[in-house]
């Protein structure tokens, strides 16, 4: 089985302990534990971590090593500034353009998250991926946790 590289936002690593996204999370979280994920995220990530609950930020530390986190580079603030000049978000949520950058000039093709408004819905990831086009990047999946942990493991049919 192919191990797959997942970037994962700050809301997909806080939903470990959120009542309502807790189940698939941990199971997100075993499935990476068994050898079928990869987790990496950014270190726009960790600076959102900095005012989380602790149990959060020891989870992160727990799950995340060095090797695990995205190099920031021009190229990913220039694509994050052109989602927002797109009107894709608001400047109030570049944090969130910064997550999509990463995880695309990185080449990571699925970005994991809970955040449903910003993020995880077909108007915003057709949005990005208009601007990826445009700037000559490939398209990324924006998916949350339920979507990758039903995935069945043999996909030949």
């Amino acid at each position: 089985m192919k191990t797959t590289t997942l970037y994962l936002d700050t809301s997909a690593i806080g939903g470990y302990f959120d009542d309502e996204w807790k189940d698939a999370t941990q199971e997100l979280w075993r499935q990476m534990e068994a050898g079928r994920w990869r987790f990496v995220t950014s270190l726009v990530t960790v600076e959102e971590l900095e005012h989380a609950p602790e149990r959060v930020r020891e989870l992160f530390e727990r799950s995340f090593s060095a090797d695990s986190l995205l190099e920031p580079t021009r190229e990913i603030q220039e694509l994050a500034a052109a989602y927002v000049a797109q009107g894709v978000v608001s400047p109030k949520f570049q944090d969130d353009a910064r997550h999509v950058a990463a995880a695309t000039v990185h080449g990571v093709g699925l970005l994991v998250s809970w955040n449903f408004k910003h993020l995880v819905n077909v108007r915003r990831e057709a949005g990005f991926n208009g601007v990826n086009l445009l700037k000559g990047h490939p398209a990324l999946r924006i998916v949350n946790p339920l979507e990758l942990i039903y995935e069945p493991e043999d996909q030949s049919v």
